[in-house]
């Protein structure tokens, strides 16, 4: 790898720890980075999560107090995410890359789409919920509905994870939360639970990029960092909108290049 690879992942990196601190969309930016600086696709997903881990541990903390560890049906969505995690990495690990480039694009699409309409989708979500005939209808899709969808997304999540915050808000939501700050909480964990198992499988199986894991670690830090510092001089839509336009760009790049 050399300087101008080294140069171009740190600073990616950097961008990506601040945008995953405002906004989110961190991985739009870190995973094409490793494709381009030479890192074939699937070790650059392994890779991109591993750097971005450490980031969304920090957020953890940042949310413990918002999260009710002893809640059964969330200690029920903990396990359901730790068994996707690893699962969706192993079916990653079984993914032939050729066939892996040919669904990235449709990957990338999907989760810019979902981070693009996801006020939309968590607004048409709740008036659904609000829809329901009782709440005793409510808990009855709470208790059976979310384990399932969160399976999928822990699945899913395992394999790619672009997207699984924002499908993990819209799903709380339509179970009939409200609290942001709660749903932040809950949604950080299961994210970092998600990815953390995740990493299991990529570290024996030996596609990690240390190198380029450890340095976008760091950069991730100092981004996500110097972001919380001046976040409150950021305009957050602007942001949204920078994010949105890399997730396209990166789509239809990966579309004419399969």
């Amino acid at each position: 790898m050399n300087s101008f690879q080294q140069i171009l992942i740190f600073g990616s990196a950097v961008l990506a720890g601040g945008l995953n601190a405002i906004a989110g969309g961190g991985s739009f930016i870190s995973f094409p980075a490793l494709i381009f600086a030479g890192v074939s696709p699937i070790n650059a997903n392994a890779t991109s999560t591993v750097a971005l881990l450490p980031g969304s541990i920090a957020s953890v903390g940042a949310y413990r107090n918002q999260v009710n560890w002893r809640d059964p049906e969330f200690l029920s969505l903990v396990v359901i995410s730790i068994i996707g995690g690893i699962l969706g990495a192993i079916v990653l690990l079984n993914t032939p890359q050729n066939l892996f480039v040919k669904l990235l694009p449709y990957l990338l699409l999907s989760a810019t789409l979902l981070f693009t309409f996801s006020k939309s989708l968590t607004q048409w979500l709740k008036s659904q919920t609000s829809k329901l005939p009782d709440s005793e209808s409510t808990n009855s899709l709470s208790k059976y509905g979310m384990p399932v969808f969160q399976g999928v997304i822990a699945l899913y999540g395992g394999f790619f994870g672009g997207g699984i915050g924002i499908l993990m808000l819209a799903l709380l939501s339509l179970m009939g939360m409200e609290n942001i700050n709660k749903m932040n909480g809950i949604k950080t964990v299961l994210a970092a639970l998600i990815n953390g198992m995740a990493i299991v499988p990529f570290v024996i199986a030996g596609i990690i990029n240390w190198h380029a894991a450890i340095l976008m670690a760091i950069g991730a830090g100092l981004g996500g960092y110097l972001s919380a510092y001046y976040a409150q001089k950021l305009n957050p839509t602007y942001i949204r909108r920078f994010v949105i336009f890399v997730g396209f760009s990166m789509t239809i790049y990966f579309f004419i290049k399969s």
